[in-house]
């Protein structure tokens, strides 16, 4: 599947930066709220489709975990990373654009 072009959620973005290191769906929706500054809170419902919709586009996995835990760990994958990398890119042009339009005006 190609990954130019496709615009993130928020959401997905924030769950794809947290998936640079292993973590469980609780941890996710901590590290998000982290990195948001307390912005951006995620609900079970939300982060549980998104990891469901990621998987299935194999931009993250997950991992093999111990048979007696409950607790899925996740990662992100390299398509995932190279999904991260356009949206990085991609907010940067909107940035600039913003700043150039909107800047004169400030």
């Amino acid at each position: 599947m190609a990954t130019d072009n496709i615009a993130l959620t928020e959401a997905v973005f924030y769950i794809l930066l947290s998936l640079h290191s292993p973590l469980h769906g609780y941890g996710i929706m901590q590290k998000t709220e982290d990195l948001s500054k307390g912005r951006v809170k995620l609900a079970a419902g939300t982060l549980y489709g998104a990891i469901s919709s990621m998987l299935e586009k194999e931009w993250i996995k997950s991992l093999p975990g111990e048979a007696s835990s409950r607790k899925k760990e996740y990662e992100i994958t390299e398509s995932g990373k190279a999904v991260a990398k356009n949206e990085l890119n991609r907010l940067r042009e909107l940035l600039a654009n913003g700043e150039r339009i909107i800047g004169e005006d400030l």
